[in-house]
């Protein structure tokens, strides 16, 4: 896409009186292709963000249904689609806020052969799961395929954000962060609970990243991670560094 119509002037109108991005950033974003792993309370408004931005392809993967429980927290579902497939309730979101783009809703849980061939077609990847299993698995694949991944966590009042950036040498990946090889308890939201507004949060910081990357402006959360202490809302920022004897990006021996 090379161009704007009259429509889509007006509709992004506020991005591209932004020095920054102008139309240039904008038809970036609408030529763009975004995967987003998770259709839940982060991937709800990362999804919800992207698409009202005008990334022209989203790719969501969820195999979860929406349950009454969700409502609480993920703001891409309604009370009418308890029951209905998380992915395919988003989709409809997002095209709600933005007919003009394309969505694809995947009811699946994306195993590494999948993920290697959806994270190779992607331009970024928003990393919106609740398990490290799948975090590692995408992580994996973003690595393999050079493709920046956006990752984001929120637990009871806590968050958490970062940039993983394979296409440059000297930034970590995922694993550089929590090693792949050690053993993380995964704390479930069912049984530890979590502050609603903070996955908003959270997820709006990951589509921001991920807009900015797709756009090349800005600097990134590479190298750094975010926290945030929802109770006492303050935010603080370590630096990651890459590890050489990382298995997943380091230089094999």
């Amino acid at each position: 896409m090379n161009q704007m119509n009259d429509t889509q002037l007006l509709r992004y109108s506020r991005h591209i009186l932004l020095d920054q991005i102008g139309i240039e950033g904008q038809l970036k974003l609408l030529a763009a292709r975004a995967l987003v792993i998770g259709a839940g309370g982060l991937g709800s408004p990362a999804a919800m963000y992207l698409a009202s931005a005008g990334v022209g392809r989203l790719t969501l993967v969820d195999n979860d249904t929406v349950d009454l429980t969700n409502l609480q927290r993920q703001i891409a579902h309604t009370t009418g689609r308890v029951g209905t497939p998380k992915a395919e309730s988003a989709r409809l979101t997002l095209l709600g806020i933005n007919p003009e783009i394309a969505v694809t809703a995947l009811l699946e849980r994306a195993d590494d052969a999948r993920l290697a061939a959806l994270v190779g077609a992607a331009d970024v990847v928003l990393d919106c799961s609740d398990n490290f299993a799948t975090r590692h698995a995408v992580n994996r694949a973003c690595v393999a395929h050079k493709v920046p991944l956006v990752s984001g966590a929120v637990i009871r009042f806590d968050g958490q954000v970062s940039v993983f950036d394979p296409r440059s040498g000297a930034a970590p990946c995922y694993s550089c962060l929590f090693p792949q090889d050690q053993r993380f308890e995964d704390e479930a939201c069912s049984s530890m609970g979590v502050f609603a507004p903070l996955v908003g949060v959270v997820g709006a910081m990951q589509a921001a990243e991920a807009l900015k990357l797709l756009m090349g402006v800005g600097a990134s959360l590479a190298g750094r991670l975010l926290l945030l202490d929802g109770l006492h809302m303050e935010w603080n920022s370590i630096q990651v560094a890459r590890n050489p004897a990382c298995p997943v990006c380091g230089t094999p021996t």
